[in-house]
Protein backbone atom coordinates (compact mmCIF):
# COMPACT_ATOMS: atom_id res chain seq x y z
CA UNK A 1 0.00 0.00 0.00
CA UNK A 2 1.73 3.39 -0.83
CA UNK A 3 0.68 6.27 1.33
CA UNK A 4 1.49 10.32 0.41
CA UNK A 5 1.30 12.40 2.92
CA UNK A 6 3.29 15.67 3.31
CA UNK A 7 3.13 15.88 7.50
CA UNK A 8 4.81 14.35 10.01
CA UNK A 9 3.45 10.91 11.45
CA UNK A 10 1.47 10.71 14.32
CA UNK A 11 3.03 8.87 17.77
CA UNK A 12 -0.17 7.02 17.53
CA UNK A 13 -3.00 6.11 15.40
CA UNK A 14 -6.10 4.68 17.88
CA UNK A 15 -8.69 2.71 15.73
CA UNK A 16 -11.78 2.62 17.26
CA UNK A 17 -13.90 4.96 19.45
CA UNK A 18 -15.38 2.45 21.71
CA UNK A 19 -13.98 1.77 25.35
CA UNK A 20 -11.19 0.69 24.42
CA UNK A 21 -10.24 3.23 22.10
CA UNK A 22 -11.15 6.14 24.90
CA UNK A 23 -9.30 4.18 27.40
CA UNK A 24 -6.39 4.17 25.35
CA UNK A 25 -6.51 7.60 24.15
CA UNK A 26 -6.95 8.77 27.99
CA UNK A 27 -3.88 6.99 28.95
CA UNK A 28 -1.79 8.23 26.12
CA UNK A 29 -2.09 11.79 27.07
CA UNK A 30 -2.18 11.28 31.15
CA UNK A 31 1.62 9.73 29.80
CA UNK A 32 2.33 12.87 28.04
CA UNK A 33 1.84 11.64 25.08
CA UNK A 34 -0.16 14.24 22.56
CA UNK A 35 0.82 13.74 18.90
CA UNK A 36 -2.34 10.63 18.49
CA UNK A 37 -5.72 10.47 16.90
CA UNK A 38 -8.49 8.57 17.71
CA UNK A 39 -10.15 7.46 14.07
CA UNK A 40 -14.00 5.52 14.48
CA UNK A 41 -15.84 4.62 11.50
CA UNK A 42 -19.20 6.36 12.94
CA UNK A 43 -20.36 9.61 13.36
CA UNK A 44 -20.47 8.90 17.41
CA UNK A 45 -18.53 7.75 19.75
CA UNK A 46 -19.40 5.00 22.12
CA UNK A 47 -18.91 1.53 19.98
CA UNK A 48 -20.92 -1.26 21.38
CA UNK A 49 -22.64 1.14 23.69
CA UNK A 50 -23.96 3.32 21.08
CA UNK A 51 -24.80 0.94 18.75
CA UNK A 52 -26.83 -1.32 21.48
CA UNK A 53 -30.04 0.63 22.70
CA UNK A 54 -32.60 -2.27 21.94
CA UNK A 55 -35.38 -1.80 25.00
CA UNK A 56 -33.67 -3.47 28.02
CA UNK A 57 -30.06 -3.32 26.99
CA UNK A 58 -27.77 -3.09 30.12
CA UNK A 59 -24.72 -4.49 31.35
CA UNK A 60 -24.23 -7.59 32.92
CA UNK A 61 -21.62 -6.97 35.29
CA UNK A 62 -22.04 -4.62 38.05
CA UNK A 63 -21.07 -0.90 37.13
CA UNK A 64 -18.52 -0.35 39.60
CA UNK A 65 -16.46 -2.89 37.81
CA UNK A 66 -17.60 -2.42 34.69
CA UNK A 67 -15.88 0.84 33.93
CA UNK A 68 -12.31 2.48 34.50
CA UNK A 69 -10.84 2.53 37.56
CA UNK A 70 -8.62 5.46 36.84
CA UNK A 71 -12.07 7.25 35.77
CA UNK A 72 -14.45 6.39 38.69
CA UNK A 73 -17.93 7.34 38.60
CA UNK A 74 -20.02 7.67 41.61
CA UNK A 75 -22.73 8.32 39.63
CA UNK A 76 -23.77 5.07 38.74
CA UNK A 77 -28.02 4.54 39.22
CA UNK A 78 -28.45 1.14 39.86
CA UNK A 79 -26.12 -2.01 40.74
CA UNK A 80 -26.36 -3.00 36.56
CA UNK A 81 -26.82 0.41 34.64
CA UNK A 82 -28.38 0.42 31.26
CA UNK A 83 -27.00 1.08 27.77
CA UNK A 84 -27.73 4.67 27.78
CA UNK A 85 -25.87 5.72 31.12
CA UNK A 86 -22.97 3.47 29.93
CA UNK A 87 -22.97 5.51 27.05
CA UNK A 88 -23.31 8.75 29.29
CA UNK A 89 -20.02 7.34 31.11
CA UNK A 90 -18.13 7.13 28.01
CA UNK A 91 -19.00 10.99 26.69
CA UNK A 92 -18.86 12.29 30.38
CA UNK A 93 -14.70 10.60 29.74
CA UNK A 94 -14.31 12.00 26.88
CA UNK A 95 -15.36 15.82 27.96
CA UNK A 96 -13.71 15.69 31.62
CA UNK A 97 -10.16 14.30 29.84
CA UNK A 98 -10.02 16.68 27.07
CA UNK A 99 -9.48 14.13 24.38
CA UNK A 100 -12.49 15.15 22.01
CA UNK A 101 -9.90 16.89 19.66
CA UNK A 102 -7.91 13.64 19.16
CA UNK A 103 -10.90 12.39 17.90
CA UNK A 104 -11.57 11.89 14.14
CA UNK A 105 -15.30 10.71 13.36
CA UNK A 106 -16.34 9.27 9.78
CA UNK A 107 -12.59 7.72 9.20
CA UNK A 108 -13.06 4.23 8.23
CA UNK A 109 -9.95 1.97 8.23
CA UNK A 110 -9.46 0.57 4.36
CA UNK A 111 -6.34 -1.20 5.46
CA UNK A 112 -2.67 -0.79 6.97
CA UNK A 113 0.74 -1.52 6.03
CA UNK A 114 4.09 -1.41 7.84
CA UNK A 115 6.63 0.25 6.23
CA UNK A 116 9.83 -1.14 7.81
CA UNK A 117 12.00 1.54 6.34
CA UNK A 118 10.25 4.15 7.97
CA UNK A 119 9.60 1.93 10.85
CA UNK A 120 5.63 3.83 10.65
CA UNK A 121 2.28 2.39 9.44
CA UNK A 122 0.50 3.28 6.51
CA UNK A 123 -2.99 3.57 7.32
CA UNK A 124 -6.09 4.22 4.28
CA UNK A 125 -9.44 5.03 4.93
CA UNK A 126 -12.44 4.57 2.99
CA UNK A 127 -13.50 7.72 0.69
CA UNK A 128 -12.38 11.10 1.23
CA UNK A 129 -10.46 11.14 4.19
CA UNK A 130 -6.54 11.58 3.58
CA UNK A 131 -3.85 9.05 4.34
CA UNK A 132 -1.91 9.20 7.67
CA UNK A 133 1.49 7.88 9.27
CA UNK A 134 1.78 6.39 12.72
CA UNK A 135 5.13 5.14 14.32
CA UNK A 136 2.75 3.19 16.50
CA UNK A 137 -1.27 1.95 16.17
CA UNK A 138 -3.53 0.67 18.75
CA UNK A 139 -6.30 -1.63 17.40
CA UNK A 140 -9.48 -0.79 19.64
CA UNK A 141 -12.00 -1.64 17.03
CA UNK A 142 -13.36 -4.44 19.26
CA UNK A 143 -15.21 -7.78 18.86
CA UNK A 144 -18.63 -6.55 18.74
CA UNK A 145 -18.93 -3.96 16.49
CA UNK A 146 -20.46 -5.91 13.41
CA UNK A 147 -24.12 -7.74 13.84
CA UNK A 148 -23.90 -11.45 13.62
CA UNK A 149 -26.69 -13.36 11.36
CA UNK A 150 -27.51 -16.94 11.36
CA UNK A 151 -26.76 -19.01 8.50
CA UNK A 152 -30.73 -19.91 7.94
CA UNK A 153 -32.24 -20.84 4.29
CA UNK A 154 -34.04 -17.94 2.83
CA UNK A 155 -33.60 -15.21 5.65
CA UNK A 156 -33.55 -12.49 2.32
CA UNK A 157 -37.05 -13.81 1.15
CA UNK A 158 -38.99 -12.55 4.51
CA UNK A 159 -41.65 -9.64 3.52
CA UNK A 160 -42.20 -8.56 7.12
CA UNK A 161 -39.79 -5.89 9.36
CA UNK A 162 -36.56 -7.59 10.39
CA UNK A 163 -34.89 -6.03 13.72
CA UNK A 164 -31.06 -6.75 14.90
CA UNK A 165 -30.38 -6.62 18.44
CA UNK A 166 -27.48 -4.15 17.50
CA UNK A 167 -29.35 -1.80 14.95
CA UNK A 168 -32.94 -1.43 16.99
CA UNK A 169 -35.12 0.58 15.17
CA UNK A 170 -36.99 2.34 17.46
CA UNK A 171 -39.23 3.90 15.13
CA UNK A 172 -40.98 0.51 14.69
CA UNK A 173 -44.33 -0.19 16.54
CA UNK A 174 -45.04 -3.17 17.89
CA UNK A 175 -48.13 -2.37 19.45
CA UNK A 176 -50.46 -5.25 18.24
CA UNK A 177 -48.09 -7.34 16.41
CA UNK A 178 -46.91 -10.97 15.92
CA UNK A 179 -42.74 -10.80 17.12
CA UNK A 180 -40.55 -13.50 16.29
CA UNK A 181 -37.46 -13.73 18.68
CA UNK A 182 -34.78 -15.85 16.63
CA UNK A 183 -31.98 -16.54 19.94
CA UNK A 184 -31.79 -16.83 23.74
CA UNK A 185 -28.46 -15.32 24.44
CA UNK A 186 -27.73 -12.60 26.58
CA UNK A 187 -29.30 -9.61 24.43
CA UNK A 188 -32.43 -11.91 23.99
CA UNK A 189 -32.82 -11.98 27.41
CA UNK A 190 -33.31 -8.52 27.87
CA UNK A 191 -35.51 -8.52 24.70
CA UNK A 192 -37.78 -10.38 25.44
CA UNK A 193 -39.57 -9.42 28.41
CA UNK A 194 -39.95 -5.60 27.05
CA UNK A 195 -41.36 -6.75 23.77
CA UNK A 196 -44.21 -9.12 25.49
CA UNK A 197 -45.36 -5.75 27.38
CA UNK A 198 -45.90 -4.50 23.74
CA UNK A 199 -46.46 -6.85 21.12
CA UNK A 200 -49.75 -8.83 20.55
CA UNK A 201 -47.72 -12.05 20.54
CA UNK A 202 -44.42 -13.05 21.08
CA UNK A 203 -42.72 -16.55 19.86
CA UNK A 204 -39.00 -17.14 20.60
CA UNK A 205 -36.85 -19.25 18.95
CA UNK A 206 -34.48 -21.83 21.06
CA UNK A 207 -31.48 -23.32 19.86
CA UNK A 208 -29.80 -24.04 22.82
CA UNK A 209 -30.97 -23.27 26.32
CA UNK A 210 -28.43 -21.39 28.63
CA UNK A 211 -27.59 -21.71 32.37
CA UNK A 212 -29.82 -18.24 34.19
CA UNK A 213 -28.44 -17.20 37.21
CA UNK A 214 -30.47 -13.98 39.59
CA UNK A 215 -29.60 -10.42 38.99
CA UNK A 216 -30.23 -8.10 41.76
CA UNK A 217 -30.35 -5.05 39.83
CA UNK A 218 -31.09 -2.37 42.97
CA UNK A 219 -31.04 1.26 42.66
CA UNK A 220 -28.39 3.06 44.32
CA UNK A 221 -29.75 6.14 47.02
CA UNK A 222 -28.55 9.62 46.75
CA UNK A 223 -26.73 9.00 50.00
CA UNK A 224 -25.02 5.81 49.06
CA UNK A 225 -23.62 8.52 45.93
CA UNK A 226 -22.75 10.87 47.84
CA UNK A 227 -20.66 8.26 50.34
CA UNK A 228 -18.69 7.37 47.15
CA UNK A 229 -18.32 10.63 46.03
CA UNK A 230 -16.90 12.74 49.26
CA UNK A 231 -15.70 9.76 51.27
CA UNK A 232 -12.15 8.65 50.12
CA UNK A 233 -11.75 5.38 48.94
CA UNK A 234 -15.21 4.00 49.46
CA UNK A 235 -15.62 3.43 45.58
CA UNK A 236 -11.86 2.00 45.45
CA UNK A 237 -13.29 -0.57 48.63
CA UNK A 238 -16.77 -1.47 46.67
CA UNK A 239 -14.87 -2.36 43.32
CA UNK A 240 -12.52 -4.15 45.13
CA UNK A 241 -15.31 -5.87 47.19
CA UNK A 242 -17.13 -6.52 43.30
CA UNK A 243 -13.72 -7.73 41.64
CA UNK A 244 -12.72 -10.26 44.18
CA UNK A 245 -16.41 -11.33 44.57
CA UNK A 246 -15.94 -12.16 40.23
CA UNK A 247 -12.45 -14.05 41.03
CA UNK A 248 -14.00 -16.37 43.40
CA UNK A 249 -17.06 -17.40 40.84
CA UNK A 250 -14.24 -18.53 37.95
CA UNK A 251 -13.84 -22.04 40.40
CA UNK A 252 -17.55 -22.46 39.36
CA UNK A 253 -16.98 -21.55 35.62
CA UNK A 254 -13.54 -21.30 33.95
CA UNK A 255 -12.72 -25.16 35.54
CA UNK A 256 -15.48 -27.94 36.00
CA UNK A 257 -15.16 -28.20 39.71
CA UNK A 258 -17.28 -29.08 42.96
CA UNK A 259 -18.08 -25.48 42.73
CA UNK A 260 -19.87 -25.73 39.20
CA UNK A 261 -22.30 -27.50 40.80
CA UNK A 262 -22.84 -24.88 42.92
CA UNK A 263 -23.32 -22.60 40.29
CA UNK A 264 -25.89 -25.64 38.36
CA UNK A 265 -27.34 -25.74 41.84
CA UNK A 266 -28.60 -21.86 41.72
CA UNK A 267 -29.43 -22.08 37.93
CA UNK A 268 -31.75 -24.68 38.79
CA UNK A 269 -33.24 -23.17 42.26
CA UNK A 270 -33.52 -20.18 39.45
CA UNK A 271 -35.37 -22.32 37.11
CA UNK A 272 -37.62 -24.10 39.75
CA UNK A 273 -38.70 -21.16 41.50
CA UNK A 274 -39.91 -19.07 38.64
CA UNK A 275 -40.99 -21.90 36.01
CA UNK A 276 -43.73 -23.95 37.23
CA UNK A 277 -44.49 -25.99 34.36
CA UNK A 278 -41.76 -29.39 34.40
CA UNK A 279 -41.98 -29.17 30.90
CA UNK A 280 -41.17 -26.01 30.06
CA UNK A 281 -38.56 -26.51 32.82
CA UNK A 282 -37.08 -29.39 31.02
CA UNK A 283 -36.88 -27.33 27.63
CA UNK A 284 -34.90 -24.43 29.46
CA UNK A 285 -32.82 -27.17 31.16
CA UNK A 286 -28.63 -26.86 29.80
CA UNK A 287 -27.72 -30.21 28.92
CA UNK A 288 -23.97 -28.70 29.55
CA UNK A 289 -22.26 -27.70 32.15
CA UNK A 290 -22.15 -24.50 33.48
CA UNK A 291 -19.53 -21.69 32.41
CA UNK A 292 -19.38 -23.25 29.09
CA UNK A 293 -21.40 -20.98 27.23
CA UNK A 294 -21.90 -17.61 28.61
CA UNK A 295 -24.04 -17.51 31.74
CA UNK A 296 -27.12 -15.36 31.76
CA UNK A 297 -28.39 -12.83 34.16
CA UNK A 298 -31.69 -11.96 34.88
CA UNK A 299 -34.80 -11.82 36.88
CA UNK A 300 -37.33 -11.15 34.82
CA UNK A 301 -36.85 -13.53 31.57
CA UNK A 302 -37.57 -16.85 32.44
CA UNK A 303 -41.66 -15.42 33.96
CA UNK A 304 -41.38 -13.22 30.61
CA UNK A 305 -42.00 -16.59 28.49
CA UNK A 306 -44.93 -17.44 30.78
CA UNK A 307 -47.31 -14.72 29.62
CA UNK A 308 -50.24 -15.15 27.79
CA UNK A 309 -48.95 -13.78 25.10
CA UNK A 310 -45.23 -15.52 24.97
CA UNK A 311 -44.60 -19.11 23.37
CA UNK A 312 -41.25 -20.79 23.89
CA UNK A 313 -40.00 -22.95 20.46
CA UNK A 314 -37.69 -25.15 20.41
CA UNK A 315 -38.20 -27.23 17.34
CA UNK A 316 -34.88 -26.04 14.68
CA UNK A 317 -35.71 -23.34 12.27
CA UNK A 318 -35.73 -24.97 8.96
CA UNK A 319 -36.14 -21.92 7.21
CA UNK A 320 -37.17 -18.49 7.26
CA UNK A 321 -40.58 -18.15 4.28
CA UNK A 322 -41.93 -14.76 2.78
CA UNK A 323 -44.76 -14.98 6.03
CA UNK A 324 -42.44 -16.23 8.95
CA UNK A 325 -40.60 -19.08 10.13
CA UNK A 326 -40.75 -22.59 9.46
CA UNK A 327 -39.92 -25.03 12.06
CA UNK A 328 -37.98 -28.47 11.13
CA UNK A 329 -41.68 -30.65 11.90
CA UNK A 330 -43.59 -28.47 9.33
CA UNK A 331 -45.32 -25.49 11.40
CA UNK A 332 -45.12 -22.15 10.19
CA UNK A 333 -45.32 -19.77 12.21
CA UNK A 334 -46.12 -16.02 10.80
CA UNK A 335 -44.67 -13.10 12.13
CA UNK A 336 -45.09 -9.29 11.42
CA UNK A 337 -41.59 -8.68 12.68
CA UNK A 338 -38.53 -10.91 13.34
CA UNK A 339 -35.74 -9.46 15.99
CA UNK A 340 -32.90 -11.12 15.24
CA UNK A 341 -30.87 -11.58 18.91
CA UNK A 342 -28.60 -12.95 17.65
CA UNK A 343 -24.94 -11.71 18.37
CA UNK A 344 -21.90 -10.34 16.46
CA UNK A 345 -19.99 -11.38 13.99
CA UNK A 346 -16.75 -12.33 16.64
CA UNK A 347 -13.73 -12.84 14.15
CA UNK A 348 -11.80 -15.69 15.60
CA UNK A 349 -10.10 -16.31 12.28
CA UNK A 350 -9.14 -12.75 10.44
CA UNK A 351 -8.67 -9.29 10.77
CA UNK A 352 -11.60 -6.04 10.91
CA UNK A 353 -9.31 -4.41 8.06
CA UNK A 354 -6.45 -6.08 6.22
CA UNK A 355 -3.45 -5.19 7.75
CA UNK A 356 0.10 -6.54 6.12
CA UNK A 357 3.04 -6.76 8.43
CA UNK A 358 6.67 -7.09 7.68
CA UNK A 359 7.78 -8.95 4.86
CA UNK A 360 4.41 -8.63 3.33
CA UNK A 361 2.57 -11.04 5.88
CA UNK A 362 -0.83 -10.58 6.19
CA UNK A 363 -2.26 -10.82 9.56
CA UNK A 364 -5.69 -12.54 8.14
CA UNK A 365 -3.88 -14.94 6.68
CA UNK A 366 -1.97 -15.91 9.80
CA UNK A 367 -4.93 -16.11 11.59
CA UNK A 368 -6.79 -18.47 9.14
CA UNK A 369 -6.85 -21.21 11.42
CA UNK A 370 -7.34 -18.98 14.92
CA UNK A 371 -6.30 -15.49 16.29
CA UNK A 372 -3.22 -15.77 18.27
CA UNK A 373 -1.29 -12.83 19.95
CA UNK A 374 1.59 -12.79 22.89
CA UNK A 375 -0.10 -11.71 26.35
CA UNK A 376 -3.25 -10.54 23.76
CA UNK A 377 -1.51 -7.34 22.95
CA UNK A 378 1.30 -7.81 20.57
CA UNK A 379 1.60 -9.71 17.29
CA UNK A 380 5.42 -11.18 15.98
CA UNK A 381 5.81 -10.06 12.55
CA UNK A 382 3.31 -6.55 13.36
CA UNK A 383 5.73 -4.24 15.13
CA UNK A 384 4.06 -1.29 16.63
CA UNK A 385 1.36 -2.91 16.53
CA UNK A 386 -0.81 -3.02 19.44
CA UNK A 387 -4.24 -4.91 20.16
CA UNK A 388 -6.93 -4.00 23.08
CA UNK A 389 -8.95 -7.59 23.79
CA UNK A 390 -6.94 -9.62 21.63
CA UNK A 391 -6.76 -13.30 21.13
CA UNK A 392 -7.56 -14.88 24.32
CA UNK A 393 -8.56 -12.11 26.42
CA UNK A 394 -12.00 -12.84 26.83
CA UNK A 395 -13.21 -13.62 30.80
CA UNK A 396 -15.90 -15.99 31.74
CA UNK A 397 -16.21 -14.23 35.30
CA UNK A 398 -15.13 -10.92 35.37
CA UNK A 399 -15.30 -7.68 33.78
CA UNK A 400 -13.74 -7.44 30.52
CA UNK A 401 -12.81 -3.15 31.18
CA UNK A 402 -10.52 -5.60 33.97
CA UNK A 403 -8.49 -7.12 30.96
CA UNK A 404 -8.86 -3.99 29.12
CA UNK A 405 -7.76 -2.03 31.07
CA UNK A 406 -4.62 -3.79 31.70
CA UNK A 407 -4.03 -4.40 28.00
CA UNK A 408 -4.08 -0.35 27.92
CA UNK A 409 -1.49 -0.01 30.68
CA UNK A 410 0.64 -2.52 28.98
CA UNK A 411 0.61 -0.78 25.59
CA UNK A 412 1.16 2.95 26.59
CA UNK A 413 4.41 1.87 28.32
CA UNK A 414 5.27 -0.38 25.16
CA UNK A 415 4.68 3.30 23.45
CA UNK A 416 6.18 4.93 25.73
CA UNK A 417 9.21 3.00 25.40
CA UNK A 418 9.27 3.29 21.50
CA UNK A 419 8.75 7.06 21.58
CA UNK A 420 11.23 7.30 24.50
CA UNK A 421 14.13 5.51 22.72
CA UNK A 422 13.49 6.72 19.11
CA UNK A 423 13.02 3.01 18.31
CA UNK A 424 11.86 2.19 14.61
CA UNK A 425 10.80 -1.45 15.78
CA UNK A 426 9.47 -3.12 18.42
CA UNK A 427 8.20 -6.28 17.87
CA UNK A 428 7.48 -9.26 19.94
CA UNK A 429 9.84 -12.39 19.30
CA UNK A 430 8.37 -15.65 17.68
CA UNK A 431 9.79 -17.55 20.41
CA UNK A 432 7.94 -15.75 23.37
CA UNK A 433 4.40 -15.74 21.32
CA UNK A 434 4.88 -19.31 20.43
CA UNK A 435 5.76 -20.62 23.86
CA UNK A 436 2.98 -18.53 25.38
CA UNK A 437 0.31 -19.41 23.38
CA UNK A 438 1.26 -23.36 23.79
CA UNK A 439 0.70 -23.01 26.97
CA UNK A 440 -2.51 -21.00 26.79
CA UNK A 441 -3.90 -23.99 24.40
CA UNK A 442 -2.93 -26.73 26.62
CA UNK A 443 -4.94 -24.76 29.93
CA UNK A 444 -7.76 -23.80 27.98
CA UNK A 445 -8.43 -27.91 27.32
CA UNK A 446 -8.71 -28.01 31.33
CA UNK A 447 -11.68 -25.43 30.98
CA UNK A 448 -15.17 -25.86 30.74
CA UNK A 449 -15.31 -24.10 27.14
CA UNK A 450 -13.31 -26.80 25.94
CA UNK A 451 -15.52 -29.15 27.30
CA UNK A 452 -17.59 -30.23 24.55
CA UNK A 453 -20.48 -27.65 24.04
CA UNK A 454 -20.80 -25.29 20.73
CA UNK A 455 -20.31 -21.39 21.80
CA UNK A 456 -19.26 -18.63 19.77
CA UNK A 457 -15.95 -18.98 21.85
CA UNK A 458 -14.61 -21.78 19.62
CA UNK A 459 -13.31 -21.23 15.68
CA UNK A 460 -15.57 -24.57 13.78
CA UNK A 461 -12.93 -26.84 14.54
CA UNK A 462 -13.12 -26.12 18.49
CA UNK A 463 -10.17 -23.99 18.51
CA UNK A 464 -10.45 -21.64 21.32
CA UNK A 465 -9.00 -18.00 20.60
CA UNK A 466 -11.49 -16.70 22.41
CA UNK A 467 -11.00 -17.01 26.41
CA UNK A 468 -8.67 -16.46 28.69
CA UNK A 469 -7.88 -19.52 31.01
CA UNK A 470 -7.56 -17.91 34.54
CA UNK A 471 -8.54 -15.74 36.83
CA UNK A 472 -8.40 -12.34 36.27
CA UNK A 473 -5.08 -11.24 38.77
CA UNK A 474 -3.35 -13.78 36.58
CA UNK A 475 -4.20 -12.06 33.46
CA UNK A 476 -3.65 -8.74 35.04
CA UNK A 477 -0.54 -9.48 36.73
CA UNK A 478 1.59 -10.48 33.67
CA UNK A 479 0.65 -7.24 32.45
CA UNK A 480 2.11 -5.40 34.61
CA UNK A 481 5.47 -4.47 32.96
CA UNK A 482 7.27 -4.61 29.61
CA UNK A 483 9.62 -6.98 29.75
CA UNK A 484 12.37 -6.23 27.04
CA UNK A 485 13.17 -9.46 26.68
CA UNK A 486 10.71 -10.58 24.81
CA UNK A 487 10.49 -7.96 22.04
CA UNK A 488 13.35 -7.15 19.13
CA UNK A 489 14.09 -3.29 19.61
CA UNK A 490 15.85 -1.42 16.65
CA UNK A 491 16.56 2.08 17.49
CA UNK A 492 15.81 4.27 13.81
CA UNK A 493 18.37 5.84 11.96
CA UNK A 494 18.48 9.75 11.73
CA UNK A 495 18.35 9.72 8.00
CA UNK A 496 15.42 7.74 7.83
CA UNK A 497 13.57 9.21 10.58
CA UNK A 498 14.08 12.42 8.53
CA UNK A 499 12.81 10.52 5.24
CA UNK A 500 9.73 9.28 7.55
CA UNK A 501 8.02 12.47 7.03
CA UNK A 502 6.87 11.90 3.52
CA UNK A 503 6.25 8.38 2.13
CA UNK A 504 7.69 7.38 -0.88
Amino acid sequence: MTTTTSTAPLDVAVIGAGFAGIGAAIRLRQRGITNFAVFERDSEIGGTWRDNTYPGAACDIPSRLYSYSFAPNPDWSHTYSGSREILGYIESMVAETGIRPHIRLRHTVAGMAFDEQAGVWDISFEGDPEPVRARAVVLASGPLANPGYPDIPGIETFTGHTIHSARWDHDYDFTGKKVAVIGTGASAVQIVPELVRRAASVKVFQRTPGWVLPRVNRHTGALTRSVYRHVPGAETLARQAWFYGHESVALGVVWNSPLTRVVELVGRAQLRRQVKDPWLRRQLTPDFRAGCKRLLMTDDFYPALQRDNCKLITWPIARIAPDGIRTAEGIEHRADCIVYATGFQVSKTGTPIPITGRDGRVLSDEWQRGAFAYKSVTVSGYPNLFLTFGPNSGPGHNSALVYMESQIDYLVRAVGIILDRDLRIFEVRQDRQDRYNTAIQRRLDATTWNSGCQSWYLTEDGFNATMYPGFATQYRNQLREVDLGDYTLVAAEPAVRARAVSAS
